[in-house]
C-alpha cells in the first residue's frame, strides 16, 4: 500500500469509530425515550 492509501484508511477508521459511538449514544437515548413512553402515568 502507498502512504496516501494508508492515511486514507486511517482516516476512514477514525470516522467509523466516531460514527459507531454516535450510533451507540443515539440508540441508548432512543431506548430511554421508549421506556419513558411505555411507562404508565
Amino acid at each position: 500500500m502507498e502512504l496516501s492509501e494508508l492515511k486514507r484508511m486511517k482516516s476512514l477508521e477514525e470516522e467509523n469509530g466516531k460514527l459507531k459511538k454516535l450510533y451507540a449514544e443515539l440508540a441508548l437515548e432512543n431506548e430511554a425515550i421508549k421506556m419513558l413512553l411505555e411507562k404508565k402515568w
